[in-house]
């Protein structure tokens, strides 16, 4: 259906993809990965006919129609929810127009009376038709249509009437999310649709595109929601793309695999091109290896070069070491939150304690930012209490910190702006772990991509220690590697955490404890994340580990065995965290050690490979001695850093959390 040829795309120096051929055909199910900066969104864009390639094509069936979600900044106006939706009809609103103007004229002419006027024939026949379109083009069901996806992608009856207007930013990327599925084009290009649905409208939008007739192309950093939903993968890395056949999982294997055997083929091609060099500088002046020479030189020319390429960047951060907090980290008590006379949290009581990692979950609308937003001090409760536990600081990271940034500050500007006191040098060193280096910390705020905006909101949390952070949807725009360096970050963090997210996959390994917040209440389950959705599902029945209202860990003796659990918990990660930590920066020193000592190896051993060399005898005994020494230290190294990895796995399983 839709035909990309040759197709290059640069940005000022910056390469995003060079010389790329791929077809999209009837039924394609496609996910475009690949870091921050990539060229993805760009490359939707170049197959929606919204940006021009620097060179090559595109060609489209004539049939084929394209629909685009991009990832932000899709604002509607001036309709209620209902009207805008049927937005997505511009033929069966006209067709409803053009009925209804023929209706009037007919009962123009019928109120009249008397004999029918000769014009009134060919308006009855010319109503039939207009209503045969109707009916063919299922224009008297829309409305049905128009409520199974507004309520499938979170929306109420209730919500119907309202404004556009009135709704979040993330309920307007719903709205148009919506139209492009009522719409249903030949192909749909989704750009992070995920990004502002809730787990139970994911879970909807996975069962509605498995089922959904026309092809679909897909950027996502939902490693499941890729895995049910592609069977093929095109990476852009490093200006090339390269197309992997399968699901999000099997591309991840291949990769591996692919880049184990380029590996292991440059490493033969490079012993055999030194083997090779070695033959002809030994032989190049002897007449009678003249033939067996220029034979092998010809064979060095034939080579075909092998690229491996360089590792990507990652982001590369550890939260700072935070104070102990007490037991209780926050309490809230009867808390209520309105917005004008709409209820948003009622009477919600809960106690979360130091070492609860909590996953909170609930329906679009159900409260969660407001409630995690009351938590952080961010907003006032209307009635209630909220209180803060002893020695508890908080870092919160909300949905909106990234549209909260300056847009005309610098990357090194915003830091600097909130802790002035740091050097310039602390900051940069800071912004290098998150991708922001030379004269990237120059950058305006408002020149980033979402993925840098949400890497220098992350940045921001880092200045000072926290124990207790709230994270609103901390995944949003990351890529797949920031997205995995976040999750073990937070799996080693040895505070308390509370996020809201609807990433199945980063939160279960992450939390013990899931909040389900629901309209008039909250429902509080000790356990993981898995657990919690197998038993929502009703695959698995425990309602003795569910507690209705009260949020805290249970009433009586209950109550006090969880709390003293948890209370043991938190203590045994703090103390493993002091333990381990000293062992992992020697032994990360100690990498770098060897990285310098394995270095100079191969530059005596290149040294050993060079003719000339061997005309020094000085300076060929000087290398055998250092390279002998280097090779019995180098040993030493590995037996040291083999040593302490013992020790931290040792330190993990003593202190291991159940």
């Amino acid at each position: 259906m839709i035909s990309l040829n040759r197709v290059s795309k640069r940005y000022g120096d910056k390469l995003l993809f060079n010389d790329f051929s791929f077809q999209i055909n009837d039924g394609s199910r496609i996910a475009l990965v690949g870091s921050n900066g990539t060229g993805k969104s760009t490359l939707l864009k170049i197959i929606v006919g919204e940006v021009e390639p620097d060179s090559g094509s595109v060609e489209r069936a004539r049939f084929a129609t394209a629909a685009y979600l991009p990832q932000e900044g899709v604002r509607h106006r001036g309709n209620t929810l209902m009207r805008e939706a049927e937005q997505a009809f511009p033929d069966v609103l006209r067709l409803e127009e053009h009925i209804a103007a023929v209706s009037r004229r007919i009962e123009d002419l019928a109120a009249r009376g008397g004999t029918p006027p000769p014009e009134l024939p060919a308006l009855l026949e010319e109503l039939g038709h207009a209503q045969h379109d109707m009916e063919r083009c299922e224009g008297y069901t829309r409305e049905a249509k128009i409520k199974e996806i507004l309520f499938g992608l979170g929306f109420t009856e209730e919500d119907l009437p309202r404004k556009t207007e009135e709704f979040s930013g993330g309920r307007h990327m719903r709205i148009e999310l919506a139209k492009l599925l009522l719409r249903e084009p030949s192909v749909l290009l989704l750009d992070e649709p995920t990004n502002h649905l809730d787990m139970e409208s994911l879970e909807w939008l996975e069962e509605f595109l498995v089922s959904y007739r026309g092809s679909v192309v897909l950027v996502s950093h939902d490693s499941r929601f890729l895995d049910t939903l592609v069977n093929r993968v095109v990476e852009l890395s490093q200006g090339k793309a390269t197309e992997y056949r399968g699901n999000y999982s099997s591309y991840l294997l291949q990769k591996a695999q692919r880049r184990k055997i380029a590996e292991s083929s440059y490493e033969n091609r490079q012993k055999f091109i030194e083997r090779t060099t070695r033959f002809v500088e030994r032989f190049r002046y002897k007449n009678t290896r003249a033939r067996q020479v220029q034979s092998r030189l010809k064979m060095l020319e034939k080579l075909a070069a092998i690229e491996i390429g360089g590792p990507e960047r990652q982001i590369a951060f550890s939260f700072p070491d935070p104070p102990r907090s007490g037991r209780v980290v926050l309490e809230l008590a009867g808390l209520e939150k309105s917005y004008g006379t709409k209820p948003v949290l009622r009477d919600i009581s809960l106690t979360i304690e130091s070492g609860d990692r909590i996953a909170c979950l609930g329906v679009n609308g159900a409260g969660k930012s407001t409630l995690a937003r009351v938590m952080a001090g961010i907003e006032a409760c209307d009635r209630g209490e909220r209180r803060v536990g002893h020695n508890v600081t908080i870092a919160y990271y909300g949905q909106n910190t990234t549209e909260l940034l300056n847009p005309d500050r610098t990357v090194l500007g915003t830091l600097d702006e909130q802790a002035p006191f740091r050097s310039p040098g602390e900051l940069r060193t800071l912004l290098g772990s998150f991708l922001f280096t030379g004269d990237d910390v120059f950058k305006p705020v408002s020149v980033l991509s979402g993925g840098e905006k949400s890497r220098l909101a992350l940045a921001k949390m880092l200045l000072e220690p926290a124990n207790f952070l709230i994270l609103d949807e901390p995944t949003n725009h990351l890529d797949a590697r920031s997205k995995a360096v976040l999750q073990k970050r937070l799996r080693d963090f040895p505070g308390t955490l509370y996020i809201v997210s609807h990433d199945r996959d980063f939160l279960a390994p992450i939390t013990n404890k899931v909040l389900a917040l629901r309209r008039g209440g909250v429902d509080v389950y000790r356990g993981t994340l898995e657990e919690y959705l197998e038993r929502i599902h009703g695959l698995r029945e425990s309602p003795e580990n569910l507690e209705r209202d009260t949020g805290t860990a249970g009433g009586g003796k209950e109550a006090s065995a969880d709390r003293e659990r948890k209370r043991r918990e938190a203590l045994t990660r703090q103390e493993r965290h002091r333990r381990i930590k000293p062992l992992r920066d020697e032994a990360a020193a100690l990498e770098g050690t060897i990285e310098e000592a394995e270095a100079r190896l191969r530059q005596i051993e290149a040294a050993f490979a060079r003719e000339e060399t061997f005309v020094d005898e000085r300076l060929i005994q000087s290398l055998q001695k250092e390279y002998a020494d280097l090779s019995a230290h180098l040993e030493s190294l590995y037996d040291t850093w083999t040593a302490r990895h013992e020790s931290i796995e040792a330190v993990e399983r003593e202190f291991s959390v159940p």
